[in-house]
């Protein structure tokens, strides 16, 4: 039988061999992962409804961007119409005038009256021309107005069509709202914004200025997952912009923009999820926050969730019920969510 002494010495070996390997493990993993268990607060059809809310608005919102510029361009062309229809039609009312005056018989007296052949030949070689150059301003002057009037029209369907994305916007705004009222959220807030924050470089856009359809196609520097191109660029930005504390993007499980590479967590502090941010870690958050919302349209931001608040497109900052742990009510990490 070992004697006491040994078996002490044996008991003290093993706790310390424990206390070495639990040390390694909080080392090699951030603090308190609790985002990475999906426990964010919420519900999978909140996250949906604030999903298709936001898509929809962002979508309606660069279509109603590009009809403003259509419609822009639309109204310099008809000026310059405009003012070539002015001019054409002096040049037309001036042949009239003209034609009224000689009594319509002019020319051809004129004709008749030449003094030889050859005098003849030339008048009416010279009044072919002039006939000639008198109906081409006719019917140019014909074309401009068309296209004064195709101009108009034109402007016309941009109009009803802002005034329909117009529409979009508000519903998708009101629905939005909805879900968050219904999870038991919804109101007015301050928030963070600052017209301090870095400007990003931008994000590709379509030619249109929608943004493009992306899949999860990339290798996240966070996990062994994937994400996508527009949510790597964000988090390359973010990193540039100063914000280099610890980052979880892909997740495989739970609902939302995680498992389809579109979101990421940042840590409020250096060392990982841990507990409610305090002090300098909350000003982090509120400075990261900031970051996103001030170049939303650049990067294509959805939405982000920051302190029981969460921003919307359509609808700013606004008051968000997590669950009541600092994962789910993201009082710990600043959550992003990409187009």
């Amino acid at each position: 039988m070992r004697s006491d002494a040994a078996v002490r010495r044996y008991v003290v070996l093993t706790l310390a061999v424990l206390i070495g390997l639990v040390g390694i493990v909080a080392v090699a993993t951030p603090a308190s992962a609790d985002p990475g268990t999906d426990g964010e607060g919420g519900t999978a059809s909140l996250r949906e409804q604030l999903d298709a809310a936001s898509r929809g608005y962002l979508d309606a919102k660069a279509r109603l961007d590009a009809s403003k510029i259509r419609q822009k361009q639309l109204t310099d062309q008809l000026q310059t119409v405009e003012l070539q229809l002015s001019s054409q039609s002096e040049a037309v009312d001036e042949i009239a005038v003209a034609a009224y005056m000689s009594g319509g018989l002019g020319p051809l007296a004129g004709v008749l009256g030449s003094g030889s052949p050859e005098t003849f030949i030339d008048r009416v070689t010279l009044l072919n021309a002039v006939a000639l150059s008198e109906d081409a301003q006719v019917r140019e002057l014909t074309s401009t107005r068309e296209r004064v009037a195709a101009a108009k029209a034109a402007i016309d369907a941009e109009v009803k069509h802002q005034q329909a994305q117009l529409t979009v916007m508000a519903e998708r705004k009101a629905q939005a709202e909805k879900a968050l009222r219904t999870a038991g959220g919804g109101q007015v807030t301050s928030g963070f914004t600052s017209s301090n924050s870095s400007l990003a470089a931008p994000a590709r856009r379509n030619a249109d200025g929608t943004w493009p359809s992306e899949s999860c196609s990339l290798n996240d520097p966070t996990t062994s997952g994937c994400i996508t191109p527009r949510t790597l660029h964000a988090l390359n930005q973010a990193k540039a912009a100063g914000f280099t504390r610890y980052v979880s993007c892909f997740r495989a499980s739970g609902s939302g923009e995680h498992p389809k590479g579109r979101a990421c967590d940042f840590a409020a502090q250096a060392g990982g999820f841990g507990g409610t941010a305090t002090g300098g870690d909350r000003a982090y958050g509120n400075n990261l926050a900031t970051y996103f919302i001030r170049n939303a349209s650049r990067l294509g931001v959805l939405y982000v969730i920051w302190f029981r608040q969460i921003w919307l497109p359509g609808s700013g900052w606004r008051s968000y019920s997590g669950g009541g742990s600092p994962s789910a009510d993201h009082t710990n990490h600043v959550h992003l969510s990409m187009y």
